[in-house]
C-alpha cells in the first residue's frame, strides 16, 4: 500500500468516525428534545434511517437535516411501536419477578411459556425499527413482519443480537464510548445485517412481479 492509499484509507476511517460520533450526539439531543419519553424511539428510527441511506450509497446526506426529517416523519409510528414494546416488556418483567419469587412452586409450563414469549419479544424488538425505516406500512404489520422475518431468518437475528450485545458490553467496559459511538454503532451494525435480508426480500418480490407480468 503506497502513501496515497494510506492517506485515502485514513481519511475514510476518520470520516466514518466523525459521522458516527455526530449521529450519536444527535440521538441524545433529539431524545432530550422529546423529553426522553417522546424522543427516544423516533430518534432511534432516525439513526437507523441515516444508516440505511449510507448503506444504500447516499453517504453525503446532510446529517442534521436528514436526521430531523426522519425524526419528524417517524415520530408517531415510532412512539406507538416503542411504547407497545415498552409496556409489553414491563409486563414480562413483572411476570419474571412473580416466577422468580415463587420458589419453584409454579408448573414447568409457566416458565417455559415465559421464556418463549421473551424469545419472540426479543426478535420483534430487534427487527421492528429497521423494518420501519425501510418499508412503509402500519404498526401492526411492522410487528407481524418483524416476528416472521426474525424467526425465518434466525441466523441474521442471532447476528444482530451479537452486534447489539457486543457494543453494549464494550460500552459498559469503556463508558467513554457511550456519548460518541454506542447508539450509532449498534444502529449501523444492525441496519447492515437487516439490509442483507431486505435486499433478498425485495429481489424476490421483484422476481415474482416480473414473472406474473410475463
Amino acid at each position: 500500500m503506497n502513501g496515497k492509499q494510506i492517506v485515502t484509507t485514513l481519511d475514510l476511517v476518520l470520516h466514518w468516525i466523525m459521522r458516527l460520533a455526530v449521529v450519536n450526539g444527535l440521538w441524545f439531543l433529539f431524545s432530550l428534545r422529546g423529553l426522553l419519553i417522546g424522543g427516544i424511539f423516533p430518534a432511534t428510527a432516525a439513526v437507523l434511517g441515516l444508516a440505511r441511506k449510507w448503506l444504500m450509497g447516499q453517504e453525503e446526506v446532510k446529517l442534521w437535516k436528514t436526521f430531523k426529517q426522519i425524526y419528524r416523519q417517524e415520530f408517531v409510528i415510532a412512539n406507538t411501536i416503542g411504547w407497545i414494546l415498552t409496556i409489553f416488556g414491563g409486563l414480562l418483567y413483572l411476570n419474571y419477578k412473580v416466577i422468580a419469587g415463587s420458589g419453584g412452586e409454579v408448573l414447568f409450563i409457566v416458565p417455559f411459556a415465559f421464556y418463549l414469549l421473551l424469545f419472540f419479544y426479543t426478535i420483534v424488538a430487534l427487527w421492528v425499527f429497521p423494518l420501519m425505516v425501510h418499508y412503509k406500512t402500519g404498526w401492526r404489520q411492522y410487528l407481524k413482519n418483524a416476528l416472521i422475518i426474525g424467526v425465518t431468518k434466525l441466523h441474521y437475528t442471532l447476528a444482530i443480537a451479537v452486534v447489539v450485545f457486543a457494543v453494549l458490553y464494550y460500552s459498559l467496559e469503556y463508558p467513554g464510548m457511550i456519548p460518541f459511538f454506542t447508539i450509532s454503532l449498534m444502529a449501523t451494525g444492525s441496519m447492515w445485517l437487516s439490509m442483507l435480508v431486505f435486499r433478498q426480500l425485495d429481489q424476490k418480490e421483484s422476481s415474482v412481479y416480473y414473472s406474473n407480468c410475463a
